[in-house]
């Protein structure tokens, strides 16, 4: 029976004990492991058969069936679904000497069966309790189907959107990130990581991915303590400190010249001795491995004991530890002590999540339909979606739509049910989302539609490069016809959701194929146009920004897109994104962030020496929470006034147009005079409020130490006194400003 294998404590140490001594429970069974049981547990295997089906065939395939059915590995990734997880979990159970459990990750980064937005969409809600929703409800979907460990939340920042995985991120600043991050995590793990409904999350990826340079997939990372501990860390110290994540994913670039993998000023030094991080490292795909390449490991040996000693826990796909971990202890090159905190983790890990209690506690096939079917899960998704569009541009108020006017639908995006899925959409149903056709046709809106152009040219997956349509105009002529006999236009233009994402970084952001054609023949056809942007990252719109009306920026929105799109566009629903990350002007201006440092020479002056482009402006198309609404928003009466240790700002927001509508105010700082030169504004705080027509509201934010203080060189956090300027507003572009003085604490 299954069921027998139930008991952490009958199982392996031999007595029942409270859960609250679990962690005595760990040292017991660590005690009684074999050196190969103990490698074992820091040992994780991809799906690399079918469970239910004959035994693999090849060397490696055959030994890595033996490592399971011994019961001797620690976790494995790709295995979905009830059946096939209560399969292998039953192999380790049943096999092991001390019966111990395994863990089953997936990397369910925007939703599990439910597709939601990506996560740089959802930053754009800055809503912070529907971001918990979405995992929550990932987190829920995925636990039914027999997973406890998600590889997710990305919480890399980075300020470069030719960067593919900008999309799996939440943009470029270090404060809403790590906000977003304490709410994804919570959403994951909940109140208790035992829960049936609850999965482990994963930070990464640690440290200064989204740093790649060149905006180039895997790159090296170049930067500076200070951007480091200020820009790059904060999200993960938040993570872990405020929302407790469990475990953290180390990165594939070197930092500084070292590997993440084997970084142990990372993860020795910061995330497990300042930080007191308890959980265990896992390292990214084969990213043991790639330490040769990097030229930093002579071969998978010295990778495993490179790893080992930079403080990585668990092995992902690299075979390093496999091979030759449980070699380098026996020859008293690795200290075994190393090995026993790692495993001494992933034990504790295990305990979290109620696996020694009851292996097979997230096993339930009944719940699996049930959970899987449940509708109110895309009902949460539109309600993100809703949320996450932005409103970047609106002139003439031609948003929203008018009943009774003569829409023409064009795009090769109008009618796409897979890209609004997202990058990560192979985990769900192929073509399951509501495409804008399908949108627009439910909410009764009439409407002649015509794809224009084809984007793609080929059939694509995410392990393919995608071939873009540059040739085929048979539909052009067409599109522009329907666009020119229409009193408007809706021209959803984009990116594949392979367009963006890991190793789709581009040079170019312009709009793939002959998408910026077609875009220029409907305008003059008819310049009463709406473009709805679908993409994975900040386009460069420039084009668009000069000779279109209305811009709203779609992102790529989950399965309820259309719907979603259709209740923004006719008004039912008033946008409310902001944008999490600086839109260029040209890709030449990339990096390009809103909390830069002033330089020497900031300008503008007469003459030609300061910093400055020749041929471009220095400022962004769109700035850092930019976002309209169908309403329009006033800021006054700002105060500053001390409270306790800190200060409150307070401010007046009202609505003055004629539309109920959510908008985000957003608190930024200076700190005019420090040891360290500090950044021309940063968010401090935000909030995301809902007014009707006249209403206003009194909004109060706190400023701490916390949010006055500073990491220096040395990663030391100093509060230092002096002047400093407050800004709010509805976007990082904001003059209502006033100032105060930090006084010698």
């Amino acid at each position: 029976m299954l069921n027998a294998f139930v008991s952490f404590a009958a199982l392996a140490i031999g007595s029942a004990q409270p859960a609250e001594e679990a962690g005595t429970d760990v040292e017991a069974l660590l005690d009684r492991m074999t050196l190969e049981e103990k490698v074992g547990q820091l040992v994780q295997f991809n799906g690399f058969w079918d469970p239910t089906g004959p035994a693999p065939t090849g060397d490696m395939e055959e030994r890595k069936f033996a490592a399971v059915e011994k019961g001797i590995v620690g976790s494995m990734l790709n295995v979905v679904g009830a059946e096939d997880v209560r399969t292998i979990q039953t192999y380790a159970m049943e096999n092991s000497r001390l019966k111990i459990p395994m863990v089953f990750a997936y990397d369910v980064i925007h939703g599990h069966k439910t597709m939601f937005p990506i996560p740089l969409a959802e930053a754009a809600s800055w809503n912070m309790d529907l971001i918990g929703q979405s995992a929550a409800v990932a987190a829920e979907e995925a636990a039914a189907q027999g997973l406890n460990w998600t590889f997710a939340p990305m919480v890399d920042i980075s300020r470069d959107p030719r960067w593919g995985r900008v999309m799996e991120g939440a943009g470029e600043d270090p404060y809403l990130g790590s906000r977003i991050a304490v709410a994804r995590v919570r959403g994951f793990q909940g109140e208790d990581l035992s829960a049936v409904d609850t999965i482990a999350a994963c930070l990464k990826h640690f440290a200064a991915y989204g740093f790649a340079e060149a905006g180039k997939d895997y790159n090296a990372a170049e930067l500076g303590t200070v951007t480091l501990f200020n820009t790059v860390l904060p999200p993960f110290k938040a993570g872990i400190e405020e929302a407790g994540a469990l475990t953290v994913m180390n990165a594939f670039n070197t930092l500084n010249g070292i590997p993440a993998t084997a970084d142990d000023f990372l993860q020795r030094d910061i995330l497990k001795d300042r930080w007191g991080f308890e959980g265990f490292v896992v390292s990214d795909w084969g990213s043991g491995r790639e330490m040769i390449d990097h030229g930093f490991a002579a071969d998978l040996e010295d990778a495993a004991r490179l790893s080992i000693l930079g403080g990585s826990d668990m092995d992902m796909e690299s075979y390093a530890y496999f091979e030759h971990l449980e070699g380098l202890v026996e020859t008293g090159i690795v200290d075994e002590g190393l090995v026993d905190d790692a495993v001494r983790r992933v034990l504790q890990a295990k305990v979290d999540l109620g696996l020694f209690d009851d292996p097979f506690r997230y096993i339930d096939e009944a719940r699996e339909a049930e959970v899987l079917s449940d509708p109110e899960h895309r009902d949460v998704s539109r309600r993100v979606a809703e949320e996450s569009a932005v409103l970047l541009k609106n002139e003439g108020g031609l948003l929203p739509l008018k009943e009774g006017e003569r829409i023409a639908l064009i795009g090769p995006l109008a009618d796409d049910k897979d890209s609004p899925l997202g990058n990560w959409r192979a985990k769900a149903e192929k073509d399951s989302a509501v495409s804008v056709v399908e949108g627009f046709e439910a909410a009764g809106i009439a409407f002649d539609h015509e794809p224009g152009v084809v984007l793609e040219t080929s059939d694509t997956n995410f392990a393919t490069e995608i071939e873009v349509n540059m040739t085929d105009r048979s539909g052009m002529e067409e599109a522009v016809r329907a666009a020119a006999a229409a009193d408007k236009v809706v021209l959803v233009l984009g990116e594949d959701a392979y367009h963006s994402g890991e190793a789709r970084s581009r040079a170019e952001l312009g709009f793939p194929g002959l998408q910026q054609e077609l875009l220029e023949k409907v305008v003059e056809a008819n310049p009463n146009t709406v473009l709805v942007v679908m993409s994975g990252r900040p386009l460069v719109l420039t084009w668009a920004d000069e000779n279109v009306p209305a811009i709203l920026q779609a992102w790529h929105l989950g399965q309820e897109s259309g719907t979603a799109l259709a209740n923004l566009l006719t008004g039912k629903v008033s946008p409310s994104g902001k944008l999490p990350m600086t839109f260029p002007r040209s890709v030449g201006q990339i990096p390009i962030y809103y909390n830069a440092l002033n330089t020497g020479r900031p300008g503008p002056r007469t003459e030609v020496f300061w910093s400055h482009y020749m041929d471009e402006s220095n400022a962004p198309l769109y700035p850092f929470g930019h976002g309209l609404s169908y309403s329009s928003f006033e800021y006054d009466r700002l105060r500053v006034r001390e409270k306790g240790n800190g200060f409150e700002v307070s401010v007046r927001l009202r609505n003055t147009g004629n539309h109920e509508a959510k908008e985000v105010a957003q608190l930024y700082i200076r700190d005019r005079v420090a040891s360290v030169s500090r950044p021309v504004k940063e968010l401090k705080g935000f909030e995301k409020v809902s007014l009707r027509p006249g209403q206003s509201r009194t909004i109060r934010f706190e400023l701490t130490e916390k949010e006055l203080g500073f990491y220096d060189p040395r990663g030391e956090f100093l509060v230092e006194p002096g002047a400093f300027d407050v800004m709010v507003g509805g976007s990082s572009d904001t003059a209502l400003s006033a100032s105060f003085t930090l006084s010698e604490r």
